[in-house]
């Protein structure tokens, strides 16, 4: 992991209009393109994982922001899509709106490159005017420049 949030990502595995409109739906529509993944040896090992670190506890953020996750022995290298929701999809118990949704996947063998990961990722999200870039966002490409542009701007 370089640092950049932006080396994790690519327009394939963004989905800006989720469909689902309820938690396990979005999950499953924002993880599906990690299928095939080269770094991800076992899909539906990691998707089981991914189902249940998320019952476990909330990955909501605030701020409309979700980081589902698992640490697994399932993918190579760090791995992540993204999903963003328009209405937003309730995701905890306090119900919560979240309308963009970072999964991600990591080894258990590297935990301290899945806390960088976490840590570039609210430093990224900590603006409104930053969130509200990449709620705005058209297309995957421009989602990607927009998350690139706060890269730079915070010399991440």
């Amino acid at each position: 992991m370089t640092g950049r949030i932006t080396s994790l990502l690519d327009p394939s595995r963004i989905t800006l209009r989720l469909q689902a409109t309820r938690r396990t739906g979005a999950l499953n529509e924002i993880a599906r393109p990690l299928d095939g993944h080269p770094e991800v040896a076992n899909y539906a090992g990691f998707y089981d994982e991914l189902l249940a670190r998320d019952r476990l506890d909330t990955t909501s953020l605030g701020n409309g922001i979700a980081l589902p996750h698992a640490r697994t022995e399932h993918v190579r290298r760090i791995v992540m899509a993204v999903g963003r929701s328009d209405e937003g999809i309730v995701f905890d118990d306090k119900g919560e709106l979240v309308r963009l949704f970072f999964v991600l996947g990591t080894p258990k063998t590297k935990p301290g490159e899945y806390l960088e990961v976490v840590s570039t990722l609210c430093k990224l999200l900590r603006d409104p005017a930053d969130r509200a870039a990449f709620l705005a966002a058209a297309t995957p490409a421009e989602f990607i420049a927009a998350i690139a542009a706060t890269e730079a701007r915070l010399g991440l």
